[in-house]
């Protein structure tokens, strides 16, 4: 194991946010990055694989104790070390409605997956991600602004929404309990991938204002920052320094 680089996990990393997260990294001297997605063999993931040696697909579903369980054992076997994990994968199973007419199956399905798929992920890495050679690991989640109660605005997506939500608190949670771990929930802005773009239509715009490069970038801004404990446990916003949407 070596302090003098740095090992990766990204959640949903075979498209929109996530692909743009590994992209970037995968440029970065001196580190390790694990793809995580349901199918790794995916056309993209392969095509950074070929160009960027340091760069490995493991298959990881949230919510699925087996494959987290079976990627953290690659990262283990390949890298040894595990140093920042960016649990970006997520879904929205209802894209719009009122409280009182969204089936209950969206609720089941939001939380499962960005509930306690982010659970069980935290639950399966969290003793090899403690045991960083960095001596401050991070996890970071991909939250969202739909979670947030202090600025609520209604999008009518109570399942996602909530599901973000209680993600949020379980950052806070990983912050108190363990001192050593920096635990972000970071929302990335309104970004041009297929469930921000769906969201723009169903708001009367052409796409979602953001890019997705826009996007990596104040992700990853957030996460470099995060040295210290200063900023752990907190919600904040890729863009804005001072946004803090719990």
């Amino acid at each position: 194991m070596s302090a003098n680089r740095t090992v990766y996990l990204v959640s949903g990393a075979n498209r929109g946010i996530g692909l743009g997260l590994v992209t970037a990294l995968a440029s970065r001297p001196n580190t390790i990055v694990f793809a995580g997605a349901r199918d790794p063999a995916a056309q993209s993931l392969k095509a950074l694989s070929a160009k960027h040696p340091n760069v490995h697909g493991v298959k990881l579903t949230l919510g699925d104790k087996a494959d987290n369980e079976a990627a953290v054992a690659e990262i283990q076997r390949i890298a040894g070390q595990l140093d920042v994990i960016i649990a970006n994968a997520g879904v929205l199973t209802h894209s719009s409605g009122p409280l009182a007419e969204i089936p209950i199956s969206a609720f089941r399905n939001d939380w499962e997956i960005n509930t306690l798929g982010n659970v069980i992920l935290f639950q399966t890495a969290h003793h090899l991600l403690l045991a960083s050679p960095s001596k401050a690991p991070r996890f970071a989640m991909i939250s969202s602004s739909a979670a947030s109660i202090g600025t609520y605005f209604p999008l009518r997506v109570a399942a996602y929404g909530s599901s973000k939500a209680a993600a949020n608190f379980l950052v806070k949670v990983m912050d108190q309990e363990h001192p050593s771990l920096i635990s972000l929930a970071i929302h990335p802005g309104w970004v041009q991938t297929d469930m921000g773009n769906h969201g723009a239509l169903a708001n009367g715009m052409p796409e979602a204002p953001e890019t997705v490069e826009d996007s990596v970038n104040g992700i990853l801004a957030r996460v470099d920052q995060a040295t210290s404990k200063e900023l752990s446990g907190r919600s904040l916003h890729s863009r804005t320094p001072s946004a803090d949407l719990c």
